[in-house]
């Protein structure tokens, strides 16, 4: 399956599932599909013009219009038709069965550009109406504030691009997260959750954390805080509700589960002969792998002795960089503004909203989120050094301390003084 025709997200997995690892079944909306959406709705010109035009103001209303048109006008019949009658073949008999539809869009899950949570997913759509609404959405996110600015810093235009989808059964998970298949270390890391993993990828749950070596096996566990908790001013990725989730605080997986799960994220780096991130689920048959991009990688910094005597806290490690800035601690997305060039950004939780305040900071502590989360992803794209999981950081750091940022140990240091010489 072609990467040009579907996105490198369906793509991907398609390999793996050919591959013969355990991926869902489902079907793709081709990038052309979009592309003839497009042209029916006479909006070519107006994606020209986003990137092209010769003031903001100007640009502000092309996307607006694209957003608008795909979301509020009718999939035409060319694709309609046909679009139905696959949801109907992977539903089959069973109507009420729930469906993912989500992005695949041609620049997504790249070296260098992963666009983690910078497009929609849209998890339990039970009926006809709700899977269209989905579809539209996904498309229109193509042209979301959020993805154009991800988009302007990568040089990259959306009028050269287009948005593939991917349809797949909701997996009833019994727990879910994401994996990393080599860290700074070496080593293969893992995050889970009870239920559904979009609590993870949000950065709304500290998640359990198992770190496996290549050949030695399962070497650390740590459990998480697993009860969601969700920033003000912040949108969330609508989610199924599961029955019957665990509530304990014993790990989402046992020893065998978790070393099964590290040799099928190993499998997937050598498929795709490079380090990748994964999603996962597992429901009562077992594991399946819901996505793998590539993994950004950078050698474990030299981190300055001076800190060693001052304060901790240790979290889950975004896996890149050491910095050193001051920290801005918020606790609403109202108060990015306060947040400087060279800030460490000190915070609740790490969704991926907040990816475009990386280029300003030097550093994200947050006390939600995980190594596998969408933020981290993007931090890893910037060498950005980021902890997660480093629970009361927004109580124990000071405003306007100095803070060290160590994210590949998940160390945070901090000075009470304001700068030490």
């Amino acid at each position: 399956m072609s990467a040009a025709r579907v996105g490198p997200k369906a793509a991907n997995l398609a390999a793996l599932g050919h591959a013969g690892l355990p991926v869902p079944d489902g079907f793709c909306v081709e990038a052309r599909a979009y592309r003839t959406q497009i042209a029916a709705l006479g909006l070519e010109a107006s994606a020209r013009g986003v990137f092209s035009a010769d003031d903001g103001a100007q640009a502000r209303r092309h996307a607006l219009d694209l957003k608008l048109g795909l979301m509020e006008r009718p999939v035409v019949p060319e694709i309609l038709e046909p679009l139905l009658a696959a949801r109907r073949a992977l539903i089959g008999n069973n109507r009420g069965a729930p469906v993912v539809v989500r992005s695949s869009a041609l620049v997504e899950d790249r070296c260098g550009s992963s666009f983690a949570g910078q497009f929609e997913s849209f998890l339990g759509l039970e009926d006809e109406t709700e899977f269209l609404t989905a579809v539209r959405a996904c498309w229109a996110a193509l042209w979301s504030t959020r993805a154009l600015r991800y988009m302007a810093t990568h040089d990259l235009d959306p009028a050269d691009t287009a948005m593939a989808l991917l349809v797949q059964p909701l997996v009833a998970a019994r727990a879910a997260g994401g994996a990393l298949s080599r860290t700074a270390e070496g080593d293969v890391l893992i995050n889970a959750t009870w239920g559904l993993g979009s609590a993870i990828a949000q950065g709304e749950v500290a998640p359990d954390r198992y770190v496996l070596s290549r050949k030695a096996g399962l070497r650390e566990v740590v459990t998480g805080s697993r009860q969601p908790h969700h920033m003000p001013g912040c949108a969330h990725t609508r989610r199924a509700a599961l029955p019957g989730r665990p509530r304990a605080a014993t790990p989402c997986l046992d020893t065998a589960q978790a070393i099964e799960l590290g040799s099928l994220v190993q499998r997937a780096e050598e498929l795709m002969g490079l380090p990748v991130e994964i999603e996962w689920a597992m429901d009562s048959a077992g594991f399946k792998l819901l996505q793998a991009r590539p993994l950004n990688l950078q050698p474990a910094p030299v981190v300055d002795e001076r800190w060693r005597r001052h304060p901790r806290i240790n979290g889950q490690p975004a896996g890149v960089g050491w910095a050193a800035g001051r920290a801005c601690v918020v606790n609403c997305e109202c108060e990015l503004t306060r947040v400087a060039p060279g800030d460490v950004l000190v915070t609740r939780m790490a969704g991926p909203a907040l990816g475009e305040i990386l280029p300003r900071v030097a550093g994200v502590v947050a006390e939600l989120g995980g190594s596998t989360s969408h933020l981290a992803s993007l931090a890893r794209e910037r060498g950005i050094p980021m902890v997660l999981g480093a629970l009361e950081a927004t109580r124990r750091i000071p405003d306007g301390s100095m803070v060290a940022v160590d994210g590949v140990s998940g160390v945070v240091r901090w000075m009470h003084q304001k700068r030490e010489s």
